[in-house]
Parts: C-alpha cells; sequence; structure tokens
C-alpha cells in the first residue's frame, strides 16, 4: 500500500464524515462474530420480545442463566443479547461484571461485544446524541484503533545491518510520539519489521507510515516505499516471508 492508495482515500473521507459519540471496541474480536451478533442483536430489538425495557429481576435472571452449566453455549449467548438490547442500566452493569470475570473464550467475543452494543444504546436513549460504532478484527483503544504492519527491506539489500535496525527503533519512535501513536510491539527481523500500533481514528495512516520510511531511508534507502497495514488480523513472519518471496519472484520474471 502507499499514500495515494484508494482504500485510504476512501477511509479518510468516511472518517470526515463522522458526526457524534465514537465508540471504539477495544477487544480483538473476529469480523465474522461481529457480523453474526449484530445480525442478532437487530432481529431481537425487531421482535421486542419480551417487551423492553426489561425489569431489573428479568436481567438479573438472565446473568445467572451465564453460571449455569446446563446452559448450552447458544442459549447463554442469547442471554448476552437480551441484556445488550434490554435497555436497563442494572444490564450494563452486569454485562461489566461478567466482562470483567474473563469469561471463557466460548462466550469473550459475544460477551464484549454485547456491553458494548448495551452501551451504545443506553447513551443514546439518554444523551439523545447520536453514537457511532467503531470496530475491526483488532479493537483499539479510546479513541485509537490497533493496526498490525509490516515493512519490508528494499529490494537492493539481502539483511539489515544492525544500524539500520537501530535507525528503524529511533526514527519510527519519534514520528508515532509526534502523532498520539502508541506502539504496543515492534519485531525486527533480517528483512521485515512487524508492528502492533495504536492510532488515532482521525489520523492520516499513510502519511504517518509513510514518513517512517522517509525518515529512515535518509540513512541509506534501506526500506521499501511500499508496506502492507492491516486492523482485520494480526500479521505474522510467515506473512512477511511469503510476501518477501512473492516479490523476489515478481522480480526475477521481469
Amino acid at each position: 500500500m502507499s499514500e495515494k492508495d484508494p482504500i485510504f482515500e476512501r477511509l479518510r473521507n468516511t472518517i470526515s464524515q463522522i458526526k457524534g459519540h465514537v465508540h471504539i471496541l477495544e477487544q480483538c474480536v473476529s469480523v465474522e462474530a461481529q457480523m453474526r451478533y449484530f445480525k442478532f442483536s437487530e432481529l431481537l430489538r425487531k421482535q421486542n420480545k419480551p417487551p423492553r425495557p426489561l425489569t431489573d429481576e428479568q436481567c438479573l435472571e438472565l446473568y445467572e442463566m451465564l453460571y449455569e452449566p446446563e446452559r448450552t453455549e447458544h442459549e447463554k449467548k442469547y442471554s448476552l443479547l437480551m441484556l445488550a438490547t434490554s435497555k436497563n442500566v442494572k444490564a450494563f452493569r452486569l454485562l461489566q461484571e461478567f466482562v470483567e470475570n474473563d469469561p471463557d473464550i466460548a462466550l469473550r467475543e459475544w460477551a464484549s461485544l454485547a456491553l458494548m452494543d448495551c452501551q451504545i444504546s443506553l447513551e443514546s436513549e439518554l444523551s439523545g446524541e447520536q453514537q457511532i460504532y467503531i470496530s475491526t478484527g483488532l479493537g483499539g483503544k479510546d479513541e485509537k484503533l490497533r493496526f498490525s504492519i509490516l515493512f519490508l527491506i528494499a529490494n537492493k539489500q539481502t539483511v539489515f545491518e544492525d544500524y539500520q535496525k537501530h535507525v528503524i527503533e529511533r526514527e519510527s519512535a519519534d514520528i508515532f510520539e509526534q502523532n498520539n501513536c502508541e506502539l504496543e510491539t515492534m519485531q525486527i527481523g533480517d528483512r521485515f519489521v512487524l508492528l502492533k500500533l495504536l492510532i488515532p481514528f482521525r489520523a492520516d495512516i499513510p502519511q504517518i507510515l509513510g514518513k517512517v520510511i522517509v525518515e529512515c531511508n535518509q540513512y541509506g534507502n534501506f526500506l521499501s516505499t511500499t508496506y502492507t497495514v492491516t486492523n482485520v488480523q494480526e500479521l505474522t513472519e510467515k506473512d512477511a516471508y511469503e510476501i518477501l518471496n512473492q516479490d523476489e519472484d515478481n522480480n526475477g520474471n521481469h
């Protein structure tokens, strides 16, 4: 990808039109799970059975079902959905408690989505302000989205030299700090750099990443000017080597 990639342009245009209170899902939840959750959440709201808002007693009964061993995973997910769509503040507190208790993996994603869903519903009703929900597969924090980023070595070079690795660490740290980004992880291999980075959702992503490459390349043009960035799933060493091998094959065919 590059600064002129149309995907980034569409993203910037969409974000510039956002008006209202923004909620960003912090947990890493697969896009498929999110789609399934909100499909059934919308269905429950349309059916409105039983009528909302639910009473405190109804919410407590649904919450207690989550800890009953005889209940199936499907039944527990249904309970979480009912709490999320309950329009009751008590349900929000109960969902908070359930998420904080770190449920097993089968319910963890669903519970995180239910908590966010419930919060948005309540805040929308109480404040009258439009609530905007932003979620990605990698989640986020506060008003920042988490991205997985892959920088590659320039074609003319076989491996990074030690001083080049230090340059990458120093220059990227300065640029990220200037742009209010939070670096969570950095892995510098012999021929690639993998980053996990929190970026403000209104930030100009290609401008930030492009500046890292420009600043590093003042010391020898050792970084490729193209990179990979995604907020759907975390990139791995395997991904890095696959892309490097593809580049080598393509260059060899010319």
